[in-house]
């Protein structure tokens, strides 16, 4: 069997045996497994960047203690990055099984069963852009509302209905 991926080719013997082969050179790679690769490092960036953020922005970490609404603030931008590494895998996995298809139903003289179809990592992937998206999203609600930010106990006086005699 063959497999192809981002960053190198593999074949697997009847045997057992596989071997692997990077890809040769940045600039010989078709366009799709470029931009998919770029979108990868992208999202693996923002993820990073992510987790930073988010652990800064924990209601159990000590950074900005004093503030909950700046902390909660910085908990929700770690929301959004996370969002957007989501977004990102999302794309570059897409578009790659995209490219499959389009490969696997073209007309061309390479037999059906030579073909790419479809592997895990895709399905994988799919699965952690969900995951990432849904983290995020969960994190950008943690934001408290504008009603309860700054005094939380700030009560408003009620007008008495007693009658005031001068």
């Amino acid at each position: 069997g063959l497999h192809e991926g981002l960053w190198m080719s593999c074949a697997a013997q009847s045997t057992g045996q596989v071997q692997c082969r990077l890809h040769d050179s940045l600039l010989s790679l078709e366009v799709h497994i470029q931009t998919t690769r770029a979108l990868m490092v992208i999202s693996l960036l923002l993820g990073f960047f992510g987790i930073i953020v988010s652990v800064v922005g924990m209601k159990c970490t000590k950074v900005g203690e004093e503030d909950p609404v700046t902390k909660s603030r910085i908990a929700v931008a770690g929301g959004v990055l996370f969002v957007l590494s989501g977004l990102c895998t999302l794309a570059a996995v897409s578009l790659y099984a995209t490219q499959v298809t389009y490969e696997f139903f073209r007309e061309s003289t390479i037999p059906i069963n030579a073909r790419y179809e479809f592997g895990s990592a895709l399905f994988v992937g799919w699965g952690a852009a969900s995951l990432s998206m849904l983290g995020g999203s969960l994190l950008c609600c943690s934001c408290p509302a504008k009603e309860r930010r700054g005094q939380q106990y700030h009560r408003q006086s009620q007008p008495s209905t007693a009658q005031q005699y001068v």
